[in-house]
């Protein structure tokens, strides 16, 4: 009998899955598919085991997740499994971003856009995680003092003039001049140059920088940033990312950057930003490097308030 009908056998009169059992099906298909890819396992694929992919595959699928098994011929060990593109993956994110952002408020000249964010950075040669919770506070329009939080130091910033143009934009109103077209938002990552690897690098870099920073995005910039990433050649999926608050995600990385977004892999919601750099230090004659980390940062907590020092009501 053909396994695919075997298959289709097996789901009639079947419920529909939970939410716990998709988790529990996704979960062995990667305990299955690590099992059996191991390197020094060579024996030949199993009927059993084409079997047991196509049922997972089925409950993935039903889950959201695309899951294609692909042969290679005489070479039957060679056979792999793919998930989504990373430009699926962000198109998604892209929309979850229009749903979540439909709600938020707009907001006035005089208030202030409110940010927490939960921060770790963990060093790459073994010691003890950092970790720091960052509230700000930043002027709608500028006019007004900011209060912001860097790795919990405080910083006080007085109010910006009218003809200071910075980048990423920390005003809304400026954060408001960005286009929403993801094609023309890709175009300013490039700075209006055509694409090239050095450009995409520079294009990916700025859509980091635009995502990294306390701020709060007009509808449709967010999901726009994601759609401009997923039409830069070169984009990856990086499956197994961990966020700064220990959950799973899909992260989608360039392979010239030292930066990741990472993206829940059930809802695709946008959980933050994880980055590889280094420190320094303070040497005789000068600074030098202090040793490589792994930063990850989490917006927790986004909104519009009245004052500094005011948060919103949850």
């Amino acid at each position: 009998m053909d396994d695919l009908v075997r298959v289709r056998q097996m789901e009639t009169g079947t419920p529909p899955l939970s939410h716990k059992a998709r988790s529990a099906a996704r979960l062995r298909l990667r305990s299955a598919i690590f099992e059996e890819t191991r390197p020094q396992r060579s024996a030949a694929l199993s009927r059993r085991w084409v079997l047991r992919v196509a049922v997972a595959a089925t409950v993935a699928a039903v889950a959201g997740t695309i899951v294609v098994a692909t042969g290679g011929g005489e070479d039957r060990d060679a056979s792999r499994m793919t998930m989504l593109t990373a430009a699926q993956v962000l198109h998604r994110a892209a929309d979850r971003s229009r749903s979540d952002s439909a709600g938020l408020p707009i907001p006035r000249d005089d208030q202030y856009l409110y940010t927490r964010t939960y921060i770790t950075r963990e060093p790459l040669e073994g010691g003890k995680t950092k970790t720091w919770t960052d509230e700000s506070w930043l002027s709608v329009d500028g006019s007004k003092p900011s209060k912001r939080q860097e790795h919990g130091k405080i910083r006080n910033d007085p109010p910006r003039s009218k003809h200071d143009w910075v980048w990423p934009p920390t005003t809304y109103a400026d954060l408001e001049k960005l286009p929403t077209d993801p094609d023309k938002l890709l175009d300013l990552f490039r700075h209006g140059s055509k694409s090239t690897p050095e450009n995409d690098r520079s294009a990916f870099f700025e859509a980091c920088m635009l995502m990294k920073g306390p701020r709060v995005m007009p509808p449709g910039l967010q999901a726009a940033a994601f759609e401009a990433l997923a039409k830069i050649p070169g984009v990856r999926l990086n499956h197994t990312q961990v966020d700064a608050l220990g959950r799973h995600g899909i992260g989608i990385s360039h392979p010239a950057a030292s930066f990741t977004f990472v993206f829940d892999r059930e809802t695709y919601d946008y959980l933050g930003l994880r980055t590889k750099g280094s420190g320094l230090k303070r040497v005789k004659g000068g600074w030098e490097q202090d040793g490589w980390y792994f930063e990850m940062r989490n917006l927790e907590e986004l909104g519009v308030v009245d004052r500094i020092g005011q948060r919103p009501q949850s």
